[in-house]
C-alpha cells in the first residue's frame, strides 16, 4: 500500500519551520521516519502536509555546558550510542540504546522522534525520565520547558501541541560514584520490549544514598518507581533490599493486551528491577560489567 497524497515541505531553518507550523493544518513531522513512514504507507496516518526536519542542522548535536548535556532532538540514535560524552555522563542511555532495533534503524532513528512517538516500551523516553531530563519546546507562541516527568499525558500522547516542535533535551549527569543498569526482556533482540527497567544508584560505605528506577512497557506510559526509590535510600545495597524493591515494582498496576497479561508484566518488572539494582550497585562499587 502507498501513502495517501500529501504536500511535502523541506525547511532549511528553524524560522522557516516555525512559519510553516504557524500556517499549516493537519501536519506530520518527519525525523528519522522509523514510525511515521510505516504509518503513512499503511494509511493509519493521512496528513495533508509532511514537514521534513532533516534539512535543519541546528536540530542535531551534543553539547556539554558546565557538565550538563544538551542533546538536539534530531540527533541520531547511532550518534548517541557512539558518543564519548554520553558514555561518560549518561552511560545508561548507551546501554539502553543497544536494545533499540538494529544498527540500520539506529542510523535513522532520532532522540526526538522516540520521545514524541512515546511508545510506552521505548528505551529513550525511559532513560530521559530516569535522569529527570528537561525538554525545550518551540512553536509560533515562543519557547517553553517541560520536565520529562510531565511529558507523557496518556498512552502515546506527549505534552506538545500540533504547531510545536521538540528542539533539545537537557540532561544532568549523576554525581560519581554511581552505578547504572538497563535490563529488558523482549521475544527477540530488536523487538519492542515487553518490560524494560532502568536504574541509577549511588552507594556509600555499603548504604544506598540515592536511587532512581524507571519502568518501560508495563504501563500506558513509562513511569518512575518513586516509592521504591524512597524505600531504598539508607538501606544496605544487598539482595534483601533489592528483593523488597522488586516487590514494590510488582505491586504497581500493569496493562494487559492481546499478547501479555498484567500479571506477567508485573512479574517481569519485579525480576528486571532486582537484576538491574544488583548490576547498578556492583558498578557503583567499581565492577566493570
Amino acid at each position: 500500500m502507498k501513502a495517501a497524497p500529501f504536500t511535502y515541505h523541506d525547511p532549511a531553518s528553524l524560522d522557516d519551520l516555525i512559519g510553516l507550523l504557524g500556517t499549516l493544518e493537519d501536519v506530520k513531522l518527519l525525523a528519522g521516519g522509523q514510525s511515521l513512514m510505516p504509518m503513512l504507507n499503511m494509511r493509519f496516518s493521512q496528513p495533508d502536509h509532511v514537514i521534513d526536519l532533516n534539512g535543519i542542522p541546528s536540530l542535531a548535536g551534543i553539547s556539554d555546558v558546565g557538565g550538563t548535556l544538551t542533546l538536539g532532538a534530531m540527533t541520531r540514535q547511532s550518534t548517541l550510542l557512539n558518543s564519548p560524552d554520553i558514555a561518560t555522563k549518561v552511560p545508561v542511555m548507551q546501554e539502553a540504546l543497544r536494545w533499540v532495533g538494529h544498527f540500520q534503524t539506529r542510523n535513522r532513528g532520532t532522540l526526538g522522534g522516540s520521545l514524541c512517538h512515546l511508545d510506552p516500551s521505548a528505551e529513550l523516553p525511559t532513560t530521559a525520565l530516569l535522569h529527570d531530563a528537561h525538554l525545550s519546546i518551540l512553536g509560533p507562541g515562543g519557547e517553553r520547558q517541560v520536565a520529562m516527568q510531565e511529558w507523557p499525558l496518556a498512552y502515546m500522547m506527549p505534552s506538545i501541541a500540533e504547531d510545536e516542535i521538540l528542539t533539545t533535551v537537557t540532561i544532568s549527569p549523576w554525581d560519581t560514584p554511581s552505578g547504572h543498569a538497563y535490563e529488558e526482556f523482549a521475544r527477540r533482540h530488536g523487538d519492542f520490549a515487553i518490560v524494560g527497567v532502568g536504574v541509577l544508584l549511588s552507594v556509600d560505605n555499603g548504604l544506598i544514598t540515592r536511587a532512581a528506577i524507571a519502568i518501560a512497557g508495563a504501563g500506558q506510559v513509562p513511569y518512575r518507581l518513586k516509592d521504591a526509590e524512597s524505600a531504598l535510600v539508607g538501606q544496605p545495597a544487598n539482595e534483601e533490599t533489592f528483593a523488597a524493591a522488586a516487590e514494590i515494582a510488582r505491586s504497581h498496576e500493569a496493562m494487559s493486551d492481546a499478547y501479555y497479561t498484567a500479571v506477567y508484566r508485573q512479574r517481569l518488572a519485579a525480576t528486571l528491577t532486582k537484576r538491574a539494582l544488583a548490576k547498578a550497585a556492583g558498578r557503583a562499587n567499581g565492577d566493570t560489567i
